[in-house]
């Protein structure tokens, strides 16, 4: 698969059209808004300086990347030759049972769709005759860096299609995990939904700030989990002990109710987050390249120690 198209130019199409074009394809990159699609241009290339800073690949290498990945304004023309799809719009049904109809009409039928969500169900949105060639593969920001990808099957997909798709990814270096049917929200979206839900939770009662939770995860849990997993970190720990702490729990965890008072108050003032300049923290005046950046870098320097630390323990 050497020609990819990513549907949708945001937090994370951005980021996936440039590991597809490191990985040697030529990318198409659409999105129907023009402002999110040149400012793409600017994320990617703030991190293919950063990739270099890092010692990760050379100038030429990013150059080369750069130079395979075509910015579209019109979706016919993005999808014209497409080996690979790659569907990255918002986490919203209504949204992406429309692109899916919009593929479906356009796209070659030697494409393989591959949907970038992280908990929708998306396969009851395809249109009739696109189920046997569309599956999940579900990413993580930033994907040029973090390397686990979720492949699913649908009820229809062709399993030669989930293959391929992992064929490709491991010739990037990357982690694919296959299942061999749709868990929504697969491992790791699963586990941090339920510390969202924790977190959120002692925060909108007024129990603790996002200070507190950063400050206990960072000095707490992040070397353990880093290192050993979760379930390794629990052997380690003894079952017992674990067993012990399961049946003398006092407090009832939080259950789902569809909403957070934090998150609302965070969202209405207009807080969304680094690409806003506040969310939980304020980031100042502090440009959204330069927060990514410094976030890339540290997390490739992480990376680089657990990848020396798992050489030792060999």
């Amino acid at each position: 698969m050497k020609k990819v198209t990513v549907i949708g130019a945001g937090t994370m199409g951005h980021g996936l059209a440039l590991v597809h074009a490191i990985g040697g394809c030529d990318v198409n990159l659409f999105d129907i808004n023009s402002t999110v699609l040149d400012r793409a241009r600017q994320l990617i290339a703030s991190a293919c300086a950063t990739l270099v800073r890092a010692g990760v690949h050379q100038q030429h290498e990013v150059d080369a990347a750069q130079a395979r990945i075509t910015l579209c304004h019109e979706l016919a023309d993005a999808v014209a030759d497409a080996d690979l799809i790659v569907e990255a719009v918002v986490e919203k049904a209504d949204v992406k049972r429309t692109v899916f109809s919009d593929i479906s009409a356009v796209a070659p039928a030697k494409s393989i769709i591959a949907s970038n969500t992280s908990y929708l169900d998306v396969f009851p949105l395809l249109p009739d005759g696109l189920g046997v060639r569309t599956l999940i593969a579900h990413w993580y920001t930033p994907p040029y860096i973090v390397d686990l990808v979720d492949i699913a099957p649908g009820p229809e997909t062709d399993p030669e299609h989930i293959q391929a798709v992992r064929a490709l990814y491991q010739g990037f270096g990357k982690a694919p995990l296959v299942f061999e049917k749709l868990i929504q929200g697969y491992i790791a979206n699963r586990l941090q939904s339920a510390l969202n839900l924790e977190c959120l939770r002692m925060i909108d009662e007024g129990w603790v700030g996002a200070e507190d939770i950063d400050f206990s995860i960072r000095h707490g849990l992040v070397e353990r989990l880093a290192v050993l997993g979760h379930m390794r970190k629990m052997d380690y720990t003894g079952l017992e002990m674990a067993r012990n702490a399961l049946a003398s729990r006092v407090y009832t965890p939080p259950t789902p109710t569809g909403g957070s008072v934090t998150l609302d108050r965070l969202v209405e003032s207009g807080r969304t987050g680094v690409m806003s300049g506040a969310g939980h923290y304020d980031y100042g005046d502090v440009p959204a390249e330069k927060l990514l950046e410094t976030r890339d870098l540290k997390l490739l320097e992480m990376k680089k120690a657990i990848q020396d630390i798992e050489g030792k323990q060999r």
